[in-house]
Formats: C-alpha cells, sequence, structure tokens
C-alpha cells in the first residue's frame, strides 16, 4: 500500500513542522511555497504590501531563492528528511470532488510560477497560508514607499532588498514594535512611531528599549497625509498642540494583520468571526481538521496570536501537531494549540476601528480606499458606478449606502459589482476590510454580522504566459496598456524608477 500523501501549503515555521511531522509518521509529503514571489507580483501587492520599496535585485530569481532557503533553514532540513520541496510555486486554486466540481475524480490544488501552471492531486491537506497586512486609505497612501509590515519584514529578512533608510510606523502594538525593532537591526532608521490612542498599544521591555535606542513615538496624533511627489518624502502628522513633518521615505502600516484565509474559502472550509483572533477564521477541531474532512490548519491562519518569541514557538507546535493528525496519528484534546489573542481582552478589531476612525475623520471622503479601481470613500458612500466609466446614474444618485442596506442585508460582493471595490488586480488586498468597515457603520451593524466577501479562483493573479504560450500579436501587445491602465493608476511592476 503506497504512503499517504500530505500536501503542505507554506514554508514558515509552522508549515515546515508540519511537513517534518508528517514525514516522521512516514507520510509521502509535498511543501509548498511561493516564496520568492516573482518581482512583477511584487509589484502587484501580493501576497504582501510591498509598496515598491523592493531594489531592483528581486528581478534576480536565482538570487532571490538562494537567499529565501538560506533566511530558512527548515526548508533545507524538509529537504534532508525526503520531503518535496516547491519553492517559488504559489497556490492559485483549490478543487475537491463534488457537486460543483464533478470535473475532477480527486482533489487538487492548482499550481503555478512565472511560466506553467499545473495540479497536484492529494490525500491530505494543511493549510499553512500564514497572514497578510490590514490596510487603511490616509492622503498619499498610494505613493510608493508606503508598505505593510509583513511586506517590509519579508524584504528585509527574506530577500535582503529592501530598498528605505528611514521608515515611520503606524502603530505600536507588538507588530509595529517587532517591526520597528527589525528596522533598526539592520541598520534601517526609525524616524518615528505613531498612535492614535492616548497610550502605547503594547507597553514593556521592547517598548522601553526601542525609546532608549532614540526612537519617538507619538501619541494620540492624527495622520493628516503621507507627502511626496512619486515617493513618500515625509509624513504629517497633527498632535494636540501642533502639526509635525517628520521625514521618512517609507510608511509602514503596522495596524494588524489579517488571516489568509482565500484557500480555506475555496477548498470549502467553514469560516468563522472573531475578533480577538483578526476576523474571519477557519473553524477546527482539537485535532487542527476544519470542517472539511482531511483538511487541516496551522499557524496564523488560525487567529492571530502575539508577534514576539512565543507566538513562533507556538506555531511550531500547531503545525506539528497538525502534520501528525493529516497522517492519522490523531490525539485530540490538545486545547493548549487553540491560538489566543496576545492582546488578551482587547480586540483586535476595536484596534482596526480606532485607526480607521482616525484616518478617515477630516476632509479624507476624495482618498481611495481601492486603489486599483480607483474607488474613493464618498464613491463607496454613494454606491457609485466607477468614475473612469463616465457613466453617471441619476437613480443611483439618489441611494448610498445606508439606502442599500436598507433594502436588503449588507453584501460586501453586492457592492463590489456595483462600484468595483475589490475588483483590482490586488484581488482586494488592500480594500477588503476597510469597506467592510465602512459598510458595517453605515448599516449600524457589528463588523462581525458583515459575511465576508466572496474569494474566486485564482487565488493569485496569474500569468498569461503560464497558461498559454503562445506570443500575442504586435498589435494586441500594443494594446495593453490601454485596456488594463487607466492613466492615473501608479505603475504596477518593480521600475527602474524604484530606488
Amino acid at each position: 500500500m503506497s504512503a499517504i500523501h500530505i500536501a503542505v501549503v507554506g514554508a514558515g515555521p509552522a508549515g515546515v513542522s508540519a511537513a517534518l511531522a508528517a514525514r516522521d509518521a512516514g507520510a509521502r509529503v509535498t511543501l509548498i511555497d511561493e516564496h520568492p514571489i516573482d518581482s512583477s507580483m511584487m509589484g502587484l501587492d501580493i501576497p504582501y504590501l510591498f509598496g515598491q520599496r523592493m531594489t531592483p535585485t528581486v528581478r534576480d530569481q536565482g538570487l532571490m531563492l538562494q537567499r529565501v532557503i538560506d533566511a530558512n533553514p527548515g526548508i533545507a532540513r524538509a529537504q534532508e528528511a525526503g520531503v518535496d520541496v516547491l519553492p517559488g510555486v504559489y497556490v492559485w486554486g483549490s478543487f475537491r470532488v463534488r457537486e460543483n466540481s464533478r470535473h475532477v475524480s480527486k482533489s487538487v490544488l492548482g499550481l503555478g510560477n512565472d511560466r506553467e501552471t499545473w495540479v497536484l492531486e492529494y490525500d491530505r491537506l494543511v493549510l499553512v497560508t500564514g497572514a497578510r497586512d490590514l490596510s487603511l486609505s490616509f492622503p498619499g497612501r498610494d505613493l510608493v514607499g508606503v508598505v505593510g509590515s509583513q511586506g517590509m519584514c519579508s524584504l528585509i529578512e527574506k530577500y535582503q532588498a529592501f530598498s528605505g533608510s528611514r521608515v515611520a510606523v503606524l502603530g505600536s502594538g507588538e507588530l509595529a514594535l517587532t517591526t520597528a525593532s527589525l528596522a533598526l537591526d539592520h541598520g534601517i532608521e526609525v524616524a518615528a512611531i505613531v498612535e492614535p490612542g492616548p497610550e502605547i498599544r503594547s507597553p514593556g521591555v521592547l517598548a522601553d528599549d526601542l525609546k532608549q535606542g532614540g526612537v519617538p513615538f507619538y501619541t494620540a496624533c492624527k495622520v493628516v497625509e503621507a507627502r511626496g511627489q512619486r515617493e513618500v518624502e515625509s509624513l504629517i502628522i497633527d498632535s494636540l498642540s501642533e502639526t509635525l513633518t517628520i521625514p521618512c521615505d517609507t510608511v509602514c502600516l503596522a495596524f494588524g494583520l489579517v488571516p489568509s484565509v482565500e484557500l480555506p474559502y475555496l477548498t470549502g472550509c467553514y469560516l468563522r468571526f472573531d475578533a480577538h483572533l483578526g476576523g474571519y477564521v477557519p473553524a477546527f477541531d482539537a485535532n487542527l481538521q476544519t470542517s472539511i474532512e482531511g483538511v487541516f490548519v496551522a499557524g496564523d491562519v488560525c487567529g492571530i496570536v502575539d508577534v514576539n518569541g512565543s507566538g513562533a514557538d507556538f506555531s511550531v507546535r500547531q503545525g506539528a501537531h497538525a502534520g501528525r493528525s493529516a497522517a492519522g496519528m490523531t490525539e485530540g484534546g490538545v486545547d493548549s494549540l487553540a491560538p489566543r489573542s496576545g492582546l488578551g481582552s482587547r480586540s483586535a478589531v476595536e484596534y482596526w476601528q480606532a485607526w480607521h476612525s482616525s484616518l478617515s475623520s477630516g476632509n479624507t471622503d476624495e482618498v481611495n480606499v481601492c486603489l486599483c479601481e480607483e474607488v474613493s470613500r464618498s464613491d463607496l458612500l454613494a454606491v457609485s458606478p466607477p468614475r473612469y466609466l463616465g457613466w453617471p446614474s441619476r437613480r443611483m444618485g439618489n441611494r448610498g449606502l445606508a439606502t442599500l442596506f436598507e433594502e436588503a442585508p449588507v453584501n460586501l460582493d453586492r457592492l463590489k459589482r456595483l462600484t468595483r471595490a475589490g475588483m483590482g488586480y490586488c484581488q482586494g488586498r488592500r480594500c477588503r476590510e476597510e469597506v467592510a468597515l465602512i459598510s458595517a457603520h453605515a448599516a449600524g451593524a457589528d463588523l462581525s454580522d458583515v459575511p465576508i466577501a466572496t474569494y474566486r479562483t485564482p487565488a493569485r493573479p496569474l500569468p498569461l504566459r503560464s497558461m498559454w504560450d503562445t506570443e500575442e500579436t504586435e498589435e494586441v501587445r500594443g494594446d495593453w496598456p490601454k485596456w488594463f491602465k487607466r492613466p492615473t493608476l501608479k505603475p504596477g511592476p518593480v521600475d527602474e524608477g524604484t530606488r
């Protein structure tokens, strides 16, 4: 009898641990990780908000592969243990045998890279898809140099290709302080840590160390705008007594992390909302099995716990348990591996709301919430058709979010169809949560009452050459910019203007 085949998606600490545990249990294991990301995908802010803050070296895939492997010794350990490791491969789809997918005879994952796509059959699946940064809009959010903490930390550690030299960090929780500390350790100046509340969110040793290192903390402050021509040159904040200009070339969004639930959703796993764990997370049992038999989860996709040293150890133990469970070595009753927020009784979503209220106060209605489709806050509130269509609607001019939700329950998919918010090339990664926050406020509902917006295949953008190896004609090639880029859009892929 052949060994059971387990696919593990994600080669972070929890993913490597799951792969090694499953391999030790005698399973055949394939470990898939999308790093190193192709530079064109980085330019689309996928999977993280890289904010164009990468050096041109990211174009060298061979060099990036070596750096990613060097930064993650677990990959080498997995290979030595006999795990089939697929670096630089992203998962764009997850298909099971069910009523609406009779074309597959066995559960498969859709895989791809910058050259080709293919499918991988498996017997059991462990999803260790991690988390992404919460993104909120403010004036200057669309400038080159506005990054997410995950994107910034990946460029510093994994890729050694971060181009910034002076960063302002928005947020003062563990995520923000850990990001600031990492920057300092790599010779990057931290110009400010900005907090809208009256106190630092995560006081303690790390905050004290940063203060002793000369990092200025600004509490009870409002972000006015990031300022610059094409790239960030400064951050303007309002304190209780004055307006301050903080020179910097990077603004790091460290409001919080959101579990990356695209693949659990596409696989059919039941998702539940937990304000303490960062929003929607897969439901799972004591063996970390989801609502779908044979599909397990581990790591940040289960919920965001504290990001200090204990968080990494927790992920490793959780991953090992998921790997053993997937291999059939069920133990049960491991309640200590259910994620618990590092915020204690404080809600992560409450912190999102505090930041959103701060950033949306003042004259910010014309700021684009959805950068890809250029949908502003006022467009959302008015449920306006996309401006670039030049299609004013008298009927819709008499309606708005409040009246829309009087007619029917809050539905983000409906709002997306009417405004195109979240329908762009980043696939909603830069606006999904903010659209939900705005909708909940307009409907007078709690964020937990807003159903999750639909995820669709492909879960990652696919380069056309990976699906069709025939070159387009010169006529078609010349029309690509006209078809897919409006004049006001910022450049996507990293270019020569990026430092």
